[in-house]
């Protein structure tokens, strides 16, 4: 009898799936994607973000990265995003995937997690550029990458946070069908700020109505499960 498993591949025929599996990883609804950015989409992610994320008297992020001149906020996004490339393991994951609308980064949508493989729970953030803003982009966003995580990586929760100040995030995460899951006081550029936090489970999810389903198709989604420690 021969043997039909599949050799690995040599170092000459290895593809950029084969080296960093979420380098073929799309989230698609519509004209609307989800994909990990290479560094030429980062360099346009940082441009986009030092024109501006959010009203200069506002601050939805915890680390203060928006505050600066636009060159250091464009490399604030650069050192993040590469620092996230490090970090990231089965047992520790942190991406953040571009969300991208006719070959342009509007944003990024990020998931990240401790243990998953264990919990089945992944907390997710976002940003948009400011241009992007108040057109429906955000939830639809948001839906993609739940669809990510609960059909594709086979969550059990979901959860969200957002400033009290920060109306526009937990809007989303009400109309999608978060639950309020406590509050957390934190600090924030030296002062008092109070996070309500969501959660979404599996339950909920599968109870969202019908407005909220997308016809999504999730290509590259078996080796990423296999980098992510899914197999």
């Amino acid at each position: 009898m021969s043997d039909t498993t599949s050799a690995p591949p040599s170092a000459t025929d290895l593809t950029d799936v084969d080296i960093w599996p979420l380098t073929g990883l799309r989230v698609v609804s519509g004209d609307l994607e989800l994909r990990a950015p290479d560094d030429r989409m980062l360099l346009d992610l940082a441009r986009l973000a030092a024109q501006g994320v959010h009203r200069p008297d506002a601050m939805p992020f915890l680390v203060p990265w928006t505050r600066g001149t636009p060159t250091q906020v464009a490399r604030s996004v650069m050192t993040y995003q590469w620092g996230l490339r490090q970090r990231m393991s089965p047992t520790d994951w942190a991406f953040e995937l571009a969300v991208v609308r006719d070959g342009r980064p509007l944003g990024t949508q990020g998931v990240y997690g401790k243990d998953y493989l264990v919990t089945r729970t992944a907390e997710t953030g976002s940003w948009l550029g400011l241009a992007h803003q108040h057109g429906g982009v955000g939830t639809r966003m948001r839906l993609l990458i739940l669809h990510l995580l609960f059909e594709g990586f086979d969550a059990l929760h979901a959860t969200s946070s957002a400033f009290v100040d920060n109306p526009g995030s937990s809007g989303v995460s009400r109309k999608i069908g978060y639950r309020p899951n406590g509050i957390l006081h934190q600090a924030r550029e030296g002062g008092p700020v109070d996070s309500q936090l969501f959660v979404l489970d599996r339950a909920d999810w599968d109870a969202r109505p019908d407005a909220l389903r997308l016809d999504v198709r999730i290509e590259g989604l078996a080796p990423v499960r296999e980098q992510l420690g899914m197999v």
